[in-house]
C-alpha cells in the first residue's frame, strides 16, 4: 500500500474535496483523522465508509480557525496514534460579495477559516514532525481563484493566494528536515461551495475550461495521495493546478 503505516490529518474532511481526500488516503493504507467543525453526522459517515473498506479512521471535532482548537486536534491525533506523517489543510469557506458591499466580518471570517487555519495546523504539527525525524508531508488546498482572481471573491482569493505564499515559505523552512510542503489549486468541482451557483453560471464556467467540464472529486484526491507518498519525496514548494486548464 502506498501509505501503509502513515497517519494523516485532513481538515474539513466531512464533505466535498476533504471527504474525497480522506477516503483516498485511507484506500492507500493511511490511518485518517477526519476533522470537522459542525457536521458530526457527515464526518461519522466518512469514518464508516473508510472502516467498511478495511481502513482506520477517527472523526475529531475542531474549529481549526481557532489556534487552541487546532492545537487540540494535533494533540488528540498524537495521543491516539503517536505520530502524524501527513497534514492536509483543506478547511475552507466563502462569503462572496463585491468589495463595496463586503463587511469587515465577511473578510475576517474567510481569512480566518481559509488562511489562519493553515497557520494554526502547520504551527501545531511542525515540531512533532521535526522531532520524529521521519520527514513528513504537508499539502495545502488553495484554489484556482488564487491564480486568476474572481469578482465578488476578494476575500476568498486573498486567503487562497496567501496559502500559496505560506506554502513556499514553509517549504524552505522545513526542507532540510525532509518535510515537503506543497499546494494544490483545484478549479471547479461539485462541492457545497459551488452548489449555490446558478445553472447558467455553471454552463458559462465550462466555456473557459479547455477540457470543457468540471472536475470530479477523486481527481483532486489522487493528486493529494501522490503528494503524500514517498513517490513525491523530491517535490516541495510546488503549486499544482487541477483545473482542466482553466488557469493556464
Amino acid at each position: 500500500m502506498l501509505l501503509e503505516g502513515k497517519v494523516a490529518v485532513v481538515t474539513g474532511a466531512s464533505r466535498g474535496i476533504g471527504r474525497a481526500i480522506a477516503e483516498d488516503l485511507a484506500a492507500h493504507g493511511a490511518v485518517v483523522v477526519v476533522n470537522y467543525n459542525a457536521s458530526s453526522e457527515a464526518a461519522e459517515e466518512v469514518v464508516a465508509v473508510i472502516t467498511s473498506q478495511g481502513g482506520t479512521a477517527l472523526a475529531v471535532q475542531s474549529d481549526v480557525s481557532q489556534f487552541d482548537q487546532a492545537q487540540a486536534l494535533i494533540k488528540t491525533t498524537l495521543d491516539r496514534y503517536g505520530q502524524i506523517d501527513i497534514l492536509v489543510n483543506n478547511a475552507g469557506t466563502t462569503c462572496d460579495k463585491l468589495l463595496m458591499m463586503m463587511k469587515e466580518q465577511d473578510w475576517d471570517m474567510v481569512l480566518d477559516t481559509n488562511l489562519k487555519s493553515v497557520f494554526n495546523c502547520c504551527k501545531a504539527v511542525a515540531r512533532p514532525m521535526v522531532r520524529r525525524k521521519q520527514g513528513g508531508r504537508i499539502i495545502n488546498i488553495s484554489s484556482v481563484v488564487a491564480l486568476v482572481g474572481q469578482a465578488g471573491q476578494a476575500n476568498y482569493a486573498a486567503s487562497k493566494a496567501g496559502i500559496i505564499g505560506f506554502t513556499k515559505s514553509l517549504a524552505k523552512e522545513l526542507g532540510s528536515r525532509q518535510i515537503t510542503v506543497n499546494a494544490v489549486t483545484p478549479g471547479f468541482f461539485p462541492t457545497a461551495l459551488t452548489a449555490v451557483l446558478p445553472e447558467d453560471a455553471v454552463e458559462t464556467s465550462r466555456e473557459f475550461i479547455p477540457l470543457g467540464r468540471w472536475g470530479q472529486l477523486p481527481e483532486v484526491a489522487y493528486l493529494v495521495s501522490f503528494l503524500a507518498s514517498e513517490k513525491a519525496a523530491y517535490m516541495t514548494g510546488q503549486v499544482i493546478s487541477v483545473d482542466g486548464g482553466l488557469a493556464m
